[in-house]
Order: C-alpha cells, then structure tokens, then sequence
C-alpha cells in the first residue's frame, strides 16, 4: 500500500457541523502569507489561519499513489452574508492543481477546509456557482464575528469544546495545525495552574486520550476516511461541470509531460546481456538452493540416525537386563548339568557294562564251543588212543556242550522251516539266544537302568534338561542381537552344553539292532535340525557357524559311543549286527560329516577300531580244520558237517566285511577280506575239498561278496592282485570238471572268470580247450 501522508485533522461532531461549516472562515493554501497574518495580528489566529503556511512545510510523495496531477478541492465562506437560521455564512472555493513532490502538503490543507465545507446542501450549491469566483480573505474583524457566533451556539447546546482555554483570551482549537501554534518564546507560560471547570478537564482527558491513540490506532480508519470525501468531492464536481475546474490566473498552472526528454537507447545486446545476467543470477540462486537442499537432506540424515541412536539407547536397560538373565541362566545350566554328570556317566557304564557281558558271554561261548567241538572230532579220527578217569571227565563235559550245540541247531532249523527259509546253509547262524534265565536276569538289569536313567532329571526344570527349551532360549538370543550371538561363539558352546542331555537319551539305544531307533527319528535330533534351518533362514551371513552345530553334536556325542560299540561289543560275524552298525555310519558319514580336522579325527577313530575289531575277528573267529579225504568224502561225517559249517562261517565273515565297501578304504577291505580271510582260508577249505558242483557254487558265493565298483573299469583284462590265487584254483577246477562227468560246471567258473575280470585266462582257457561257444561271453563284456 502506498505511503500515506499525515494528517492532523480531527473527526467533526455530528451536533455542531452546521453551525461549524457555516461561520468558519477558510484561508487558502496558496493565499500570501501577509494576508494571513494581517488577519491574526489582533485577535489571534482564525479558525483556518493554521493551513495558511502550508506551502513551507516540508513535502512528502506518497510513493506508488502519487499522480502527476492532484485535484483537491476547499470550501469555506468568504465574505458571504449569512444564513438566517446561524446568522453567518461564509463560502470560499477554490481548486489548485498542486504537483507530485506537494501532494501531502495540499492532501493536508485540503483535509481541514474539507470538515468545515460540507455542512448543509445550501452552502453545497452556493459553493457550486461561486466556485469560478476570485477567492476573498475576510478582515479580523469579520472573522472575530464568526467566531463569536460558533462559541455561543456551542454554548447554548450545551456543547463540550476539544480545545483548552487560555488566559490570553485567544481561542485555538485542537484540530489545528500543529505549525499554526506560536513559537516557544512567543508563548506564555502560567505559573499557577488556573481553575478549569468540568468540562474543561473532561475535554483535556478526552484530547490526550485521542492524542494517546494518535495516529497508530485510527491512522487506517482516517485514511479510509479521507480518500473517501476525496472521492466524494472529485464525483461531484465532474457531475456538476463534467469538464475539469478552470484556474484562475492566480492558481498554480498544470505541469505537463515533458517529450523532450530523452531515455538512453535499447537494443536487442543489452535486453539478451540483462537476461543472460538475470539467467546467470538465477543459475547461482538455483544451485546455492541445491547445496542448501543437500546440506538439509544430510542433517535430516543425521537427525534419524541420531534419533534411532536415542532410541536405542533408550533400550540399554532392557538389553542388560536380557544379557544378565542369559548369564544367570547359562550359569545354572552349567551347574546344574555338571551336577547331574556324575550320574549319567554311572548309569552309561551300568549299561555299557551289561551290554558288554552279553557280547562277552556269546563270544565265549562260541570259543569254547568251538574248541570242545574240535576236540571232540579230534578224537574220533584217533581210534587207536584210550581214555583213562581224567579222560572221561572231560568227555562228559564235552557231550553235555555237544548236546546243547545240538539242541540249538534243532530249535533253528525248526524255526526256518516255519519260516520257509530252505535256503539257508549250516554255519551262517548268529548263535546268540540265551536261555530263558539268562534272558529273564538280563532284562532285570536292564530295566533297573532305565529306571535310574528315568531320575535323572526328575528334579530339574524343563528349561535346564529340554533341549527344545534350551535351545529356544538360544534361538531368542540370536534373534535380539545376532551380533553378540555370534561373537559369542554359541555355536561352539551348544554341542558341549547338549552333551550330557544327548548321551541321557542315547543310554536305551543299542546301533547293532535292526530295530533300534534311527538318528533322524531321534527328538533331539530333530530339535537341532530345527534350530539351524531358523538360523540359515534368519542369519544373512553365508558363512553362519550355526550351520556346523549339528555336525558337531555328532562328532563329539555319537561317534564316541559308537566307537565304543565297535571296540567291545560288536561281533563282527553277526549279519544282524553288521547292517545295523553300517546303516548308522551311512547316516554319519554320508550326510553329515565335515571336513575339520576334530571331525576327521574322530571319524579316522572310528574307521581304525572297526578295521582293528574286524582283523580280530579273522584271527579269533575263523576256524576250518582239514581233514583226510576219507573222512570228508561221507558228507553225513561229524568231520564233514564240521568242516561245512566253519567254511560257512568264514564266507559269512567274509560277506560281512566286504560290506563296508564305500566306508572303508577299498586297500583296507582287500587287504582284510581278500588278503587274510579268503586266501588264508577259504581258498584252502576248496582245495582240500572234492571237485564238483559244491565247490562251484561256493565259488560263486565268493565271488557274489566282491564289490563290483573294483571291476567297473571296462579296459580291464587283468583282475586285483589280491584274487590272483582265487583265479587260480578257478582254472584248476576247471581243467578237473572238463576232464570229468561235471562239464556243465566249467562255463559258470568261465563267467566267475570273466565278472572278476581275469579275461586273459579266461581267454587262454577257452583257447586250449577249443570252447569257442563261450567266446560270446568274452566280447559281451566289452559291449
């Protein structure tokens, strides 16, 4: 809004503006100050004196709203007879065309004479036909008239004037210009405060209140007010002359727009130089605003960061009191497991210990009876020797095992031919069933263990012997704060605190029975498999040590105890036993071994005791006495079904450790089954027996035990080392057979010959003997 000019006007009073606008004489601004001063010389200043020095008054453009021309009107009476209701009238009009640089001086000469001018529609039209007319000053004495008959309407309508009243007998009013007052040398000043009436001091208080508001409060709504009137008066004099008020030869006269001056020239280079600057200028604004925006956009960064600090921070007293009840808690879990550890450890040896004794009593009993049964023939085959006492004492004892080995081989082979099982050779039987009392007292014992291994944990929390719960606990851990989980190295920790729980669940669990429960099916092995699938899929680590946990558990928990096992209580010439302890070492080694060096350690443990346990039994075990022909030649001869059976028993030893094939080190099970067992043995057990179709299908029962995976190479034509004597006697039962009635025989040892891959010899065999029919054999296997 512009700048608006200042004013020292004062509202007009609606009861006195008739009897105001028509005794107040008006002084023009533009009149000669000798006149205005000659008015006042007497009775002091007119009513309109003050806006006679208007033209010395500093000037003050308003800015935007200034107009090259201003129209500004003032009526006041001027030597004008009056009216008959207030006795005077007193019109004077005039119009000055003033300039830009004073409009505020005539906006502010223009204001007053504007309070007096529209008092009644009368003077309005008097005004309207002497507006032409020459402006008339009236003398002191008219004047002093004038404002003699305003004071006495005043005081008839009881009226309260603004202004104070003065000693010196000259009247002022306060809507006065300020600059109209006298001088400070030319005031007087009173000594004594004289005695004002109540309406005086009522007209003081109510002037300084005004005074007080001034021109803060009410300098809009006196504005307002002022363009207003002006608006007013400019609408009425173009409505009553419709052309613009002619001067007279005493106004100002109307400035005009100069055309002689000149503006500097404008070309396209300066307009594109100012843009190009204005561009460049908004350019810098633009990027500055971009580095500001940057700035912003970091500390609003930095304030989140701050504020997830804060908020964390916050979270300390929870964080702590969580790692403390970890600790706690691991604490009494340790003590409490090594509490309990001592009787574990008891009721593993309790059980160890029976098991063994079984283990022991079945191998002792084969031994001796093994040995009796030896001796026994033995001493049939010596007719010529007698016995004495001691002698028949011994005898006794011998026919009393004799009998119960025989009872026994009874209540087998009745129980195959229940079963239907025709097929099955003497010697190939387990020999393990106790009798009843045995059987009665090992199941006592046994249950008293797993009574005692039932209150072990009786007295303990879920939360300190469930693994489940324990590992929950763990899971919440890492879910928290994976990075001190991890620090932590709880993965390490956790197959050692599982340890004793474990081998608590492993006492009733025997790896040599067929249906002892598998690993898989085991809960604590499900529990951890539980455990680290969540941490695979939680954890963003690749190389999550959780992953190992249940390798560890292995390793460290169940390998031992199947080592144990091997080491003392497996029999190696049991099948049962055998495919049992195979099936779980499968488990083990197959899907969860590692390749750390404590897992290969305790594996390489395991693999050396069943090698170590297997080569005792070879030597131990394995029993097949030779005979003279004559007494091998009955097949119905103690001598001969003894010879059987323990040729039976040998390739049944023999099977059994050629299953390990896959586990064991392919130099380790030929040294071992081929190397001592078959060509220490059972290669001697066939030459010693009479050719015929027996030995060829005991010959296809050895070679039915080698792996085939040793002969899968098809460039072969030469076999392993190690079957180099039993391809030998093959050749040799061949030359026999093909001089014999037992022809038909001598094309199953060409194929025994051809799937052990000893191509060579069989090659030469067919060659010497002119057998070109089983020369199809030959080329089949290299198809």
């Amino acid at each position: 809004m512009a700048h608006r000019p200042k004013r020292t006007f004062r509202q007009r009073r609606a009861d006195s503006s008739d009897s105001e606008g028509a005794g107040e004489p008006s002084a023009e601004s533009g009149a000669p100050r000798e006149q205005a001063a000659s008015g006042s010389a007497e009775e002091g200043p007119p009513c309109g004196g003050g806006h006679a020095e208007v033209t010395k008054r500093p000037h003050r453009g308003r800015g935007p709203r200034s107009r090259g021309r201003v129209w500004a009107s003032s009526r006041r009476a001027a030597g004008v007879a009056p009216r008959t209701d207030s006795g005077l009238s007193i019109q004077d009009s005039r119009t000055v065309d003033i300039p830009t640089d004073e409009e505020d001086g005539a906006h502010h000469s223009s204001e007053s004479k504007d309070d007096q001018s529209s008092s009644s529609d009368s003077s309005n039209s008097l005004e309207e036909k002497e507006f032409s007319s020459i402006v008339k000053i009236p003398d002191a004495a008219f004047i002093q008239a004038a404002r003699r008959k305003r004071e006495l309407a005043r005081a008839q309508d009881d009226y309260i004037p603004l202004d104070v009243k003065h000693t010196s007998g000259v009247k002022r009013n306060s809507d006065e210009d300020p600059e109209s007052e006298p001088d400070d040398h030319e005031k007087r000043i009173p000594f004594t405060r004289k005695p004002q009436a109540l309406k005086q001091r009522m007209a003081e208080e109510t002037t300084s209140r005004h005074e007080d508001v001034g021109e803060e409060s009410q300098e809009d709504e006196n504005q307002d007010i002022w363009e207003q009137q002006q608006m007013k008066k400019a609408l009425k004099i173009i409505e009553g002359r419709d052309v613009d008020v002619p001067h007279s030869s005493e106004s100002q006269t109307v400035r005009k727009f100069d055309t002689s001056i000149s503006f500097p020239p404008v070309n396209l280079e300066i307009i594109k130089k100012q843009l190009n600057t204005r561009l460049k200028l908004i350019q810098d604004t633009h990027r500055s605003h971009l580095r500001e925006y940057e700035k912003y956009m970091q500390d609003v960064k930095s304030s989140k960061s701050t504020i997830q600090n804060l908020e964390s921070s916050s979270n300390q007293a929870l964080n702590y009191k969580f790692y403390k009840s970890m600790k706690v808690y691991v604490e009494n879990l340790i003590d409490c497991l090594n509490e309990k550890m001592i009787s574990i450890q008891e009721i593993e040896s309790s059980m160890h210990a029976l098991l063994l004794k079984q283990a022991m009593t079945f191998l002792k009993r084969r031994q001796d009876e093994l040995k009796h049964e030896s001796a026994y023939l033995q001493q049939l085959s010596c007719r010529d020797e007698t016995s004495t006492n001691g002698s028949l004492a011994t005898d006794e004892k011998t026919q009393w095992i004799l009998e119960k080995i025989k009872s026994r081989r009874t209540q087998r082979r009745q129980a195959r031919v229940l079963s239907g099982n025709c097929n099955h050779q003497e010697g190939t039987s387990s020999d393990d069933e106790l009798s009843s009392a045995e059987v009665i007292d090992f199941q006592k014992s046994q249950g008293d263990i797993l009574q005692d291994h039932k209150k072990v944990f009786e007295d303990v929390h879920d939360d300190f012997c469930s693994i489940q719960n324990i590992l929950l606990k763990f899971q919440q851990w890492r879910e928290k704060f994976p990075d001190s989980y991890y620090e932590a190295f709880i993965s390490l920790c956790i197959p050692k605190l599982l340890n004793p729980l474990i081998r608590v669940q492993l006492i009733d669990w025997n790896p040599l029975k067929l249906d002892s429960i598998g690993l898989k099916q085991m809960p604590w092995f499900t529990c951890i498999e539980e455990f680290v699938d969540h941490s695979v899929e939680d954890s963003k680590r690749e190389d999550s040590s959780d992953k190992k946990i249940l390798s560890a558990v292995i390793n460290k928990t169940i390998i031992p105890r199947l080592t144990d096992f091997v080491a003392f209580i497996w029999d190696p010439l049991s099948t049962s036993q055998t495919t049992s302890l195979i099936m779980h070492c499968r488990v083990i080694f197959e899907e969860h071994s590692t390749c750390e060096n404590e897992v290969s350690k305790s594996k390489q443990d395991l693999l050396k005791s069943i090698v170590s346990r297997m080569k005792k039994a070879v030597e131990d075990d394995v029993f097949i006495p030779l005979y003279p022909k004559s007494a091998v030649e009955n097949k119905t001869s103690p001598h001969s079904k003894f010879q059987e059976r323990q040729f039976w028993s040998g390739l049944k030893l023999f099977r059994n450790i050629l299953l390990w094939n896959g586990l064991l080190p392919d130099d380790d099970l030929q040294e071992l089954g081929l190397g001592k067992l078959l060509n220490r043995y059972l290669i001697i057990a066939l030459l010693n027996a009479i050719p015929g179709p027996d030995v060829v299908r005991k010959c296809n029962q050895v070679a039915a035990c080698l792996p085939e995976k040793w002969f899968k190479n098809s460039a072969m034509r030469t076999s392993i080392p190690n079957l180099e004597n039993f391809i030998q006697f093959l050749l040799q039962l061949a030359h026999k057979l093909s001089k014999s009635e037992f022809r038909d025989e001598v094309k199953e040892i060409i194929l025994i010959l051809v799937k052990i891959k000893a191509l060579n010899q069989a090659d030469s065999f067919i060659e010497e003997y002119h057998l070109d029919h089983l020369k199809s054999l030959i080329k089949g296997v290299f198809e």
